[in-house]
């Protein structure tokens, strides 16, 4: 945690309930009853939910008729492949419209239809269906749009060009009052029948290929080829799924755990080049790889240049190209971070000059001409870890617009605040965590004025306090070997299961504390707790040893972890907090 974490006052400890049944499901499943309090802070306490969450199962994937639209969505898109109709793919520019987009047009492709793709340009265009692209995507003869991550508050937009595309809307965001009618519509939150709400884009788009390949194999078991095709994609629809941030559990967490293994052999040429340009060729690939090496170069296509290029990537039939669109991507992510950097900087001296770090400000709204509009949504996630509240961050354009990137915090829902904003907005969307958003210039202050009073009314001020979700007090002797390596196959970890996160208290410090690194802010603890020991390490704690120095004991918070190094592992803790004995 880069803000002073080891200051008592600077982070709550909220230490989850015992879980009673912990012996008795421990027994049961023949683990430790630690494993058990972990399986129910997560939701989980019966038997066999125990047993699916930890070995996920394909075939407890929901079943593609039931995510409303989707069965009617198959059998349009079937029949204007048999027609030979040609068909467009709008996809959206993040990881997962990306992801989806390439999923679709694959799937076509398998089908034999005739298939060609429009993804906006960020800075140009923004998000989501406008009438320029979907004019010019009539003119160039296609019958069949079907969007992917997008569309559905795109009402007015279907309706307009309803008499000369045939629009099929597949999205997961924030269903707004008006849905497009004259449309087929796939969305998760349709109805109440589908079971998992928190489909992301591209794994409507997957759920989607699935019925289409039943739809052109007339049955419901699909022939051989287009199941391989299937496990194939699963791969990018588990890279949308991790990316975009959706709950890991349920069938996510399927999607996103097969995802994951069919990475390193996933045959596609554009994975395969991405992962010999970020060093993870042959290597298992987890959840952080996904949100910290692959998504950010998928990503910055769209922020530093065109996402077209990161749909080429994962489409594109030759090895070559492959390679060379992924070089191309590793130095816009180099200029994605050195832009980025830069910005954060400059609006986190911003919020801090002018006082709007004080507890009376609810939210963040900061507006400049000169931020680089690809990279101020990630600009807006760094200013709320740094300050706990809802950030809007705006990139003011050089054609009377603005344009906004917004991130959230738990229990403040986003797309509703900016739906609440709506008069003063030319066009937004998203979801309960993050949004997009257009504006007049003229309106900029007005929507400042309109949102922090929004915040004001549904933010309490002890809720800028950060909140460490703690799963046990443990101790050194609970963390054995097989312990964590179980916790460490409890992942993929993300929003709904993160990663376990344990107390160990009256730890008295073996040695001093020791810097490591080039820049000395790695800090390396050996704890001891009743004479038994157990390493910690601390990422982006420089003031850490001022703080332990003339301390005998400390409770310590960190993440149980498997530290493998020259072909040996051995458990060490991760530190996210730490506060002195003396201090309680």
């Amino acid at each position: 945690m880069a803000r002073s974490a080891w200051k008592s006052d600077s982070c709550k400890w909220n230490i989850m309930p015992i879980f009673n049944g912990a012996e008795d499901l421990g027994d049961t499943l023949r683990m430790s009853p630690l494993i058990a309090q972990l399986l129910y802070n997560r939701g989980v306490m019966e038997h066999d939910a125990a047993r699916s969450f930890l070995r996920p199962r394909l075939k407890a994937l929901c079943d593609p008729v039931d995510l409303p639209g989707c069965k009617e969505g198959a059998e349009r898109i079937a029949r204007a492949v048999k027609d030979r109709r040609k068909i467009c793919i709008y996809g959206d520019y993040d990881v997962d419209g990306i992801t989806g987009t390439a999923i679709m047009i694959s799937c076509i492709r398998m089908c034999g239809g005739e298939v060609d793709y429009y993804v906006p340009h960020r800075l140009e265009e923004g998000y989501g269906l406008n009438a320029g692209a979907l004019q010019e995507i009539a003119d160039l003869g296609a019958e069949l749009v079907i969007t992917v991550d997008c569309g559905v508050s795109s009402a007015e937009l279907v309706s307009r060009f309803s008499g000369q595309l045939d629009i099929l809307v597949t999205d997961h965001h924030s269903l707004p009052e008006t849905i497009p009618e004259g449309a087929g519509v796939v969305h998760p939150c349709l109805g109440d029948e589908y079971s998992n709400p928190d489909l992301c884009g591209a794994g409507v788009a997957f759920k989607l290929a699935w019925q289409t390949a039943r739809e052109i194999c007339g049955s419901e078991k699909v022939d051989k080829r287009m199941r391989n095709f299937l496990l194939e994609v699963i791969s990018l629809a588990g890279l949308g799924t991790i990316a975009d941030y959706v709950p890991l559990v349920g069938e996510n967490r399927i999607i996103a755990t097969y995802g994951l293994r069919g990475l390193p052999s996933a045959p596609n040429n554009g994975i395969k080049a991405l992962l010999r340009s970020t060093g993870l060729e042959g290597r298992d690939v987890d959840s952080f790889h996904v949100g910290f090496v692959l998504a950010p170069r998928l990503n910055a296509a769209g922020r530093m240049g065109h996402a077209r290029d990161a749909v080429d990537l994962l489409t594109t039939d030759s090895p070559g190209r492959a390679v060379e669109i992924a070089g191309r991507l590793e130095q816009k992510n180099e200029q994605r971070k050195k832009i980025e950097r830069q910005i954060t900087d400059e609006a986190i001296a911003m919020v801090r000059s002018e006082g709007l770090d004080d507890s009376g400000v609810k939210a963040l709204v900061l507006a400049s001409d000169s931020w680089h509009g690809g990279v101020i949504g990630i600009v807006a996630s760094r200013l709320v870890d740094e300050f706990s509240r809802p950030a809007v961050v705006i990139n003011i354009g050089e054609n009377g617009t603005a344009q906004g990137s917004a991130r959230s915090i738990s229990g403040f829902h986003m797309s509703d605040a900016l739906d609440s904003c709506s008069d003063h907005l030319l066009s937004y969307g998203g979801h309960a965590m993050a949004g997009g958003l257009r504006m007049e210039i003229s309106r900029i202050d007005a929507f400042k004025k309109a949102f922090l009073a929004l915040a004001e009314e549904h933010i309490s001020a002890d809720r800028f306090l950060p909140t460490l979700d703690v799963d046990a007090e443990v101790s050194v002797d609970d963390l054995g070997y097989s312990v964590v390596r179980l916790m460490d196959s409890m992942g993929p970890f993300g929003p709904g299961n993160p990663r376990p996160l344990v107390v160990l208290r009256g730890c008295e410090l073996s040695g001093e504390a020791k810097r490591m690194g080039r820049r000395g802010t790695t800090i390396g603890l050996l704890l001891d707790q009743n004479g038994r020991y157990i390493r910690a390490v601390g990422f982006q704690m420089s003031r850490l040893p001022d703080y332990l120095a003339g301390s005998r004991k400390i409770d310590v918070v960190g993440q149980p972890v498997l530290n493998r190094f020259r072909g040996n592992s051995n458990v060490e803790l991760e530190i996210k907090d730490v506060r002195r004995a003396d201090e309680k």
